[in-house]
């Protein structure tokens, strides 16, 4: 008897431990799931918030339109330099550890970028960039590797919280610069919260440093060998073509909307409504982009709403702004999402997927990086939008074609036939 209450005793004690560990395991992965969503809210954040204030910047220290430019553009060029970095230093240091880093400098380069000084507020950006493209090329891959049989949702999930912060950070600028007296520098340094708060709730992720393996030291010429492929090519121009056309919005379309008539409060929050439509879309996209072969009629559908939104605009009928807003919105969520479900459903492996990642980023925010700077300065040497309008059409149309390939039904290994 003795021997049998032994036994149960035993079992139940068992039994305990496993709902302990159950219990832990949950807790870690709710806190995974809430440091990926925070980090993500801080990757478009500080880059938008600049947007509805970039006159207030010019008139502070007398930059001319293509200088205003390079607040958007010094990002992009910091994400075509580190992203292909990314990779190798999570090899090093673990994904974990490498995104913990991201997020300091990430703080650090929002309060620096603050400071009352035209070189601080460039030394930031680039510094802000430099964290957001390490953050930008992980996500996908962390998500590939701890949710993988979730992709879509996370996808969505993690797409839909970045595309929120983008979206407040655009309509709370002028309020929290001019109604809250904050200026506009007390408006950056309040996204530098948003930030420390992230950091702190990323702390538990935070690892051991894994020892250098071989493969981490050879990952350099296995990324390279993607500059050989036509489909890691049509991701790439996929991802660089929609960045190109969302960083010229977050840009300049608060002046446009200004430039005809409507308040710059009013134009903060017609940005606002773009980023806002695009939630739906950035969510609903990636879910069934994952249950298809094959996305080329979602890339379609993108492509065709950004064309009738860049038209709308190029006619100069300002009641129809908040009707290209809207499709503005639809297809910048929708091209978003895309680009990183390439990044998964093109690869085969958590390793690939990162790689596909650094190269689709570095070489498409390159090219993402030219579009604020010559949309500015073509509006400079016209002194009108239409040809920079015009420019966007013939993007749309290009995002239309090497979508195609993008979303064709097929992966970098059996491109290769392997």
């Amino acid at each position: 008897m003795r021997k049998k209450e032994y036994f149960v005793n035993t079992n139940n004690g068992n039994a305990a431990l496993t709902r302990a560990s159950g219990a832990t395991a949950m807790t870690s992965s709710w806190l995974l799931l809430v440091g990926i969503l925070l980090i993500s809210a801080n990757l478009r954040a500080s880059i938008t918030a600049v947007g509805p204030i970039v006159s207030d910047i010019q008139q502070s220290y007398g930059l001319s339109g293509t200088l205003t430019g390079l607040l958007t553009t010094l990002p992009l060029l910091a994400f075509a330099l580190i992203s292909p970095l990314a990779p190798r230093m999570a090899q090093r240091i673990s994904m974990e550890n490498t995104l913990f880093a991201a997020m300091v400098v990430l703080t650090g380069a929002i309060i620096i970028r603050s400071l009352p000084s035209v070189a601080a507020l460039f030394a930031g950006t680039v510094l802000l960039g430099m964290a957001i493209a390490v953050a930008n090329v992980l996500l996908p891959s962390l998500i590939k590797r701890d949710f993988s049989t979730k992709v879509g949702v996370m996808t969505g999930l993690y797409s839909v919280v970045m595309n929120l912060g983008a979206a407040f950070a655009s309509g709370l600028s002028i309020p929290i610069a001019e109604e809250l007296n904050f200026g506009w520098q007390g408006m950056l340094i309040c996204w530098a919260a948003l930030a420390l708060i992230s950091t702190m709730v990323w702390l538990p992720q935070i690892r051991k440093f894994p020892r250098t393996s071989k493969g981490a030291l050879t990952s350099s010429k296995k990324s390279e060998s993607l500059f050989g492929s036509l489909l890691a090519w049509q991701v790439t121009l996929f991802m660089g073509l929609q960045s190109f056309g969302f960083y010229v919005n977050v840009t300049w379309l608060p002046e446009i909307m200004h430039d005809r008539g409507m308040s710059l409060a009013d134009a903060g929050w017609m940005l606002s409504l773009l980023q806002f439509v695009s939630l739906p879309a950035t969510f609903i996209t990636p879910v069934i982009a994952g249950r298809q072969v094959s996305q080329r009629g979602l890339v379609m559908i993108t492509a065709v709403l950004m064309l009738i939104g860049y038209v709308g605009l190029l006619t100069g009928n300002a009641a129809l702004i908040p009707i290209c807003m809207v499709m503005l919105g639809l297809s910048g969520g929708a091209g978003f999402s895309l680009a990183v479900m390439f990044f998964v459903l093109r690869t085969s492996s958590t390793e690939q997927s990162a790689q596909l990642s650094g190269m689709a980023q570095s070489v498409g925010y390159l090219l993402a990086a030219a579009g604020p700077l010559l949309f500015g300065l073509i509006h400079d040497l016209t002194s009108n939008w239409s040809l920079s309008l015009i420019m966007l059409i013939i993007v749309a149309v290009l995002l239309g074609i090497t979508g195609l390939g993008a979303g064709a039904n097929k992966t970098l290994a059996s491109e290769r036939g392997n």
